[in-house]
């Protein structure tokens, strides 16, 4: 090799070599498309990069590592800094025009043609306070023995009846629970009622849930009718009832208001057709007119679970008239009407405007409360589910992305704090202080999960109709004891207890609360052998009251100490047991007894220098379990290495175990 580089040479000796300047080609920085709100995976994928490489990319910024995930958003100089320090530059990404979807919703029609309107029967819905006779008023009105059917003669559901009067009138009656727990339920009757009859017992006056019910009419600008129930009773006082009532600006016509005001006593049947005139006069004042043609409108009073007919709702028809084979949506659900049935059970072929109706066919059960509509088809029913579906997932993500930057705001503002207060430190220093600011939090941590586990109760919550349901939520949404005992509801349903439910309460080791609901042999054996507690109540205010106890049950016992005797030693000595040496102190009993089987503790001064049980206690030469006021006594403590002094106490006590209560209050 040496011979062919100097041949090389020698080849080119005496020639002028002409050299070109080499041209040093720049070094292309890859382009990283970015855009507005990008997540870190997202940030990564265009950077053809690992997540770690993003986190790398933000050491030593002001973003807090720690609390960053993979589908956190970033800001726009947090994407442009982690593409710069990467060695790469940033080109914003074309905007792409998304198509806006098309609106697939369905509104309500137009106000009917005037010359389409017939006369329709009155919705009456009755309220007041529990107990009051609410039920019991209507089943006189329609002779059949609802109240009879009620668990603890409580209404826990709206029931919605057809009444047809010796004249020939029908009034559709809706009958609301008077409970504190049904407030939602309340206030749905009012909004689709055009009559309120105000039940208030004489004997009673005017209590909590009624004041409600006459907010609920006020605000739905619906009439009241008062009706004075339990006149029959000796201690029955209407007059000052209606006194009362004008206190909430329910004023009757004695007094000088519009509001007619009749006294009836549910249980004898007194004046109640007297009340029902009343009603149709004053549905006959409102000329109350629904349109009987065109597509169905009405809204969902209940729904339930039927092991026989699947979903099922109550209805009230406003508008059109309901027939075999409709297709209606209410919510995100829809129907296809396979069966139509009275509040008797009996098939009915059609529905018209105020017609009270339990419609089979739903494809899931819709909520209480919802809007029904009629559409033309299946796929159009199927078009405004998937649209509305589709806007409820928007909203949600809205309100994530919300919740997401106001968080990261909060902790931007909390470490530039923290920063500040350190910017006089050096490096060194600045990571000892944050390492001291958070070592007890480390060392906690496991500690405080442990302990979080120990006091959370999973729930699962089962109710016969949504009503139900939505009730014993809203009253779940009250719990402010979280301190104390964390409530987690893991699921909620309407139906009776099926086995997913028990694996489900298997897998958050739950409880199963069950509200007007049956659990079937298998499913009870199978609850049995898994150990998933069963609760079935139906009155709501015991189911509650039966959670309460199992909170309680949650929490840990507190300990109260019982001062059992007092003594003081006076000498002491040490005693030979073969060849050891136990320290003994000759002491005297001050108050009270020393007990061998209690507590024992030594005091000094103000100090408590042991605590323990006694191994000796004897009064003279004999063994003794117990020495009163006033004896001596020997006694030696289970710690050898403890030196008595004259002048020490010792304290015998008890300790007994108080188990604590939860603190909420549902309010009832």
């Amino acid at each position: 090799m040496p011979c062919v580089r100097v041949l090389s040479t020698e080849c080119f000796k005496g020639q002028k070599i002409k050299s070109k300047p080499v041209k040093l080609e720049k070094q292309q920085k890859q382009e990283v498309e970015i855009k507005q709100r990008m997540t870190v995976s997202e940030l990564a994928k265009a950077m053809n990069k690992d997540i770690d490489h993003v986190y790398e990319a933000l050491l030593n910024t002001d973003v807090i590592l720690d609390e960053m995930e993979p589908d956190t958003m970033l800001e726009e100089k947090w994407i442009k800094e982690a593409v710069k320090r990467s060695g790469m530059k940033h080109k914003w990404a074309k905007l792409v025009e998304t198509k806006v979807r098309e609106n697939k919703d369905i509104q309500r029609q137009p106000p009917p043609d005037p010359a389409q309107l017939v006369p329709r029967a009155p919705v009456v819905t009755i309220m007041g306070h529990v107990d009051h006779g609410k039920t019991t008023l209507l089943d006189s009105l329609r002779k059949s023995q609802i109240a009879a059917q009620e668990a603890g003669g409580i209404t826990q559901h709206i029931g919605a009846f057809r009444v047809e009067l010796p004249s020939g009138e029908k009034i559709t009656f809706l009958d609301t629970p008077g409970h504190a727990a049904f407030s939602a339920m309340r206030a749905r009757g009012a909004m689709v009622t055009d009559i309120v009859i105000l039940v208030v017992a004489a004997d009673d006056g005017v209590m909590n849930q009624t004041t409600e019910s006459i907010q609920h009419a006020k605000k739905a600008k619906v009439p009241i009718i008062v009706a004075v129930n339990k006149c029959d009773k000796p201690q029955a006082d209407p007059q000052r009832v209606k006194e009362e009532l004008v206190g909430h600006d329910v004023i009757c016509e004695e007094f000088g208001g519009e509001i007619q005001a009749i006294h009836v006593s549910a249980l004898k049947g007194d004046n109640l057709l007297e009340l029902a005139e009343a009603t149709v006069t004053l549905a006959e004042v409102l000329e109350l007119k629904g349109d009987p043609t065109g597509l169905v409108e009405g809204t969902v009073i209940e729904s339930r679970s039927d092991k026989g007919k699947g979903p099922v709702t109550t209805a009230i028809i406003q508008r059109g008239t309901l027939r075999k084979g409709c297709t209606l949506v209410a919510g995100k659900c829809w129907a296809k009407v396979r069966f139509m049935f009275d509040e008797y059970d009996q098939t009915v072929s059609e529905a018209g405007p105020s017609i009270p109706v339990e419609i089979v066919g739903w494809k899931d059960l819709p909520s209480a409360g919802e809007e029904i509509l009629e559409v033309e088809s299946e796929q159009r029913a199927r078009e405004v589910v998937e649209w509305r579906s589709y806007m409820e997932e928007q909203d949600k993500m809205k309100e994530d992305l919300q919740a997401i930057e106001a968080k990261q705001k909060q902790h931007q503002e909390s470490y530039k704090k923290d920063r500040e207060s350190m910017a006089h430190l050096s490096w060194r220093q600045r990571r000892a202080a944050l390492y001291r600011a958070n070592k007890h939090k480390l060392s906690h941590r496991l500690s405080e999960k442990t302990e979080t586990e120990e006091l959370t109760l999973p729930i699962i919550v089962k109710g016969d109709v949504d009503g139900s349901v939505e009730a014993i939520l809203n009253i779940l949404e009250s719990y402010d004891a979280d301190d104390q005992c964390e409530l987690d509801v893991v699921h909620f349903g309407v139906g009776d207890i099926s086995e997913r439910d028990i694996n489900l309460a298997e897998t958050f080791s739950g409880t199963i609360y069950g509200f007007n609901v049956a659990a079937n042999k298998s499913v009870q054996q199978m609850a049995a052998k898994k150990g998933i507690p069963l609760r079935l109540h139906r009155v709501i205010y015991k189911l509650i009251d039966d959670l309460k106890d199992e909170l309680s049950s949650k929490l840990t016992p507190s300990t109260e100490e019982n001062i059992i005797g007092e003594a003081s030693v006076l000498a002491t000595f040490d005693v030979t047991v073969g060849k050891k040496k136990i320290p003994v102190a000759g002491c005297r009993v001050q108050k009270g007894q020393l007990d061998k089987k209690m507590k024992f503790r030594l005091i000094r001064g103000r100090n408590i220098l042991w605590e323990g049980s006694v191994t000796t206690l004897k009064h003279l030469k004999d063994d003794v379990l117990t020495v009163k006021t006033g004896m001596e006594c020997g006694l030696s403590l289970d710690n050898e290495e403890l030196e008595y002094k004259p002048g020490d106490e010792i304290i015998c006590y008890s300790e007994s175990e108080i188990k604590q209560k939860i603190s909420w209050d549902p309010g009832f």
